[in-house]
């Protein structure tokens, strides 16, 4: 058993014999962020004590369920766990999102709060802030003007370049957006939108040679479990802005073969993940994952 299990009563050793009782039906009641460490992972000695920490300060509103891949195997197996430390949320007894890596306290604390887990103490006094209503999307050509215009009158204010790179990527020249995103000054380039277009150049370089959408839509019409066709239309889908298409390909992939070239279709959606802007069309694709990998 952690020492941290011992001396936390938030945090706990979860193990295959338990998991059903301590985090899916115990998250009926509170979430349970459950998270896949080891020994000898340097970033999981990183992450643990910052998830261990909140969940002391957070008194209950979430549980901390730590499974050691050394001990547990078959649960590391089941939740298709390829690196560590990866962290799951569990919530009303279903998978609903994660993440891999080790991610700052900051956005922890963000990820919980997008979940509406907020420490136990202060959310009745929490004030609510009333949310401005999103602007309209710009048209991406006439952003790429107003942005070039932009960086002219101000050459020094990074921003702009960053801003021109996502719109380069709307406008399909994902050869200058790359150009722009590679001119970033550090502290940009791990910004979070920085980090989407570079998930998002990635989608588009599989592009290159790849059949045109009508192609695909064939193939998949003679052999449904032609998944290399599958998983290239959601990339054609996601490029061109229809991310919910392109998810129901990825997610097609994963119920049919999810072993298919090495968990290439639970990869796609992660990656899609990353890129797809829609918080809730996300969110409704990570369970739908979550119910087919816990099958």
């Amino acid at each position: 058993m952690s020492t941290s299990a011992l001396s936390n009563p938030h945090v706990f050793d979860a193990t295959a014999d338990t998991f059903e009782a301590e985090v899916l039906q115990a998250s009926l009641q509170a979430p349970v962020l459950v998270d896949f460490w080891a020994e000898w992972c340097g970033p999981c000695k990183a992450l643990g004590p910052i998830l261990e920490k909140l969940a002391t300060e957070y008194n209950g509103a979430f549980r901390l369920a730590k499974v050691d891949v050394d001990k547990e195997q078959q649960l590391a197996a089941a939740f298709q766990v390829r690196s560590i430390p990866t962290v799951y949320l569990v919530k009303d007894g279903q998978l609903v999102d994660g993440f891999p890596g080790a991610l700052p306290e900051g956005q922890l604390r963000e990820f919980l709060q997008h979940h509406g887990v907020t420490p136990a103490a202060a959310s009745e006094d929490a004030p609510v802030e009333a949310e401005a209503p999103p602007a309209p999307p710009a048209d991406p050509h006439a952003e790429v003007m107003r942005l070039r215009k932009a960086i002219e009158a101000e050459p020094d204010k990074s921003e702009h370049k960053l801003d021109l790179a996502l719109a380069l990527l709307q406008t399909g020249n994902a050869r200058e957006a790359e150009q722009h995103l590679d001119g970033l000054p550090a502290n940009l380039a791990q910004d979070a939108r920085a980090i989407r277009a570079r998930a998002q150049l990635g989608f588009a370089s599989l592009l290159q040679d790849a059949p045109a959408p009508q192609v695909l839509e064939a193939a998949i019409a003679a052999n449904p479990d032609d998944l290399r066709a599958r998983h290239l239309l959601g990339v054609h889908r996601i490029v061109a802005g229809d991310a919910e298409a392109g998810l129901e390909q990825f997610l097609e992939m994963l119920r049919r073969n999810r072993q298919y070239e090495d968990g290439l279709p639970r990869k796609a959606l992660l990656d899609a993940f990353q890129v797809v802007g829609d918080e809730d069309l996300v969110g409704r694709y990570r369970r739908r994952m979550a119910s087919l990998l816990l099958v």
